[in-house]
């Protein structure tokens, strides 16, 4: 929607897609206001403080995924560099650990049947049409596993032709780390949006939107508002159901519900060595361990090479632990690494410098990690993204229909859609 007399924009929450879209609104010399709900930029970007992992950890996305052209060029802009993957991904079964990943059995089959889908349907019910058999038990957990760990998602709503896209995209899955993590791309972001005369309200709760007599307030749950031209509401999707809205956007954000949001839970260990490569020398290229164990997946830091293990929990699974602590969480990582290993978790705890973790169900501010596409996901984004006719714009990483929804990318990339929708400008092409 094309709004060229639009001057005062009100950008509702300082994630990738906030920031991202306010900047190129100030950029065009339109009056922003940013409105932050938390005490800090950065949304699911979470920087962890440098000192107590020796290096600036992530709390939240850590990779830059597949060609990512707008992340690029904006670390290209804000003169960050990237820092390729290396090292080995082992996989752990029964104490026996090897190398690169075993593929499942009917693999080849499974590729051709899904190279071959014409209709869009959930993984469960493409499994249950296809490899529903006992020969096929093997296959469905490797992918069951591959869904809800790498993408968050419940087999049970997620697309499978979304899935394919993805998984059979020739695009690099990780292009690796962000040297200084994700915070840096934050703060340069945040700070070219002062200086082109943005102004940020940290610890703003936006409870209610409201239109009427020309013009759109933003009501905050301290009774401040602001008055504005147009809204930008640029906060996870569970968040959508917490802000009051005029009867038209809330039919708009009520498509929300057909877009999967997947969470995940995040547990970092400091430890005072690199014990893994000590008990096992071969595992001193480790770059990723795979395991049944409770906190499944694994990595480390190379490069650099910090004594720290990150583990990831993703997907429907992750509901098992809503009731712990972030302290009986670490515990969960401790132990989960201990049975791999066939060590003592006592012990191994006695090796723990610092810990940390995050189970992004529990933020008030995302209720969740991250979204992914379900069968309905395309025509609810086609809803949520028309405009005519209101003065509220939806923007994140789940506005982003392609093989990179869910990342930092698709934030980016849909903040600056938005932002040039309302300036009348032309998406940039990739």
């Amino acid at each position: 929607m094309v709004q060229p007399h639009a001057e005062r924009i009100i950008v509702v929450g300082a994630g990738a897609a906030g920031l991202m879209a306010a900047r190129e609104l100030a950029r065009a010399g339109r009056k922003v206001t940013i409105l932050e709900a938390q005490d800090r930029c950065g949304g699911r970007i979470l920087s962890l403080p440098e000192a107590e992992f020796g290096y600036p950890a992530e709390g939240g996305p850590e990779f830059v995924h597949g060609e990512a052209p707008v992340t690029c060029r904006l670390l290209r802009e804000a003169q960050l560099s990237l820092v390729p993957p290396r090292g080995m991904r082992w996989v752990a079964d029964k104490g026996t650990f090897s190398r690169g990943q075993s593929n499942p059995p009917h693999e080849a089959e499974f590729h051709k049947v899904l190279r071959e889908q014409a209709d869009d349907m959930t993984v469960t019910q493409f499994f249950q049409r296809y490899f529903a058999g006992p020969d096929y038990e093997q296959l469905r957990r490797s992918i069951q596993r591959t869904v809800e760990g790498y993408d968050a998602a419940d087999p049970a709503r997620a697309s499978i032709l979304a899935l394919r896209e993805e998984w059979m995209n020739d695009a690099p899955r990780s292009q690796g780390r962000i040297a200084g993590g994700y915070g840096a791309l934050i703060r340069f972001l945040a700070n070219d949006c002062r200086r082109h005369g943005a102004s940020i309200h940290l610890g703003a709760v936006v409870s209610a939107i409201e239109v009427g007599a020309g013009q759109t307030v933003v009501r905050c749950a301290d009774g401040i508002r602001h008055v504005g031209d147009i809204v930008i509401l640029a906060v996870p999707l569970p968040l959508l159901k917490e802000i009051a809205l005029p009867a038209v956007e809330r039919t708009r954000a009520e498509a929300a519900a057909h877009i999967g949001f997947g969470n995940v839970i995040k547990v970092l260990l400091r430890f005072r060595t690199r014990w893994w490569a000590e008990r096992r020398s071969e595992l001193g290229d480790l770059s990723f361990l795979i395991s049944d164990a409770s906190i499944p997946v694994w990595w480390t830091q190379q490069p650099p090479d910090p004594a720290v293990l990150t583990g990831w929990f993703g997907g429907p699974r992750t509901e098992a632990m809503a009731h712990l602590s972030p302290d009986e969480l670490v515990e969960v990582g401790v132990s989960s690494l201990a049975s791999v290993f066939s060590l003592s978790p006592q012990d191994l705890a006695q090796e723990l410098v610092a810990a940390r973790a995050i189970n992004w169900a529990h933020d008030p501010f995302a209720r969740g990690a991250y979204s992914y596409v379900t069968p309905e996901t395309r025509h609810a984004v086609s809803v949520l993204a028309d405009a005519r006719g209101s003065t509220v714009h939806f923007s994140g990483e789940a506005m982003y229909l392609g093989p990179d929804m869910g990342t930092v990318e698709a934030a980016l990339t849909s903040g600056q859609q938005t932002a040039r929708a309302i300036l009348g400008q032309p998406a940039l092409q990739s």
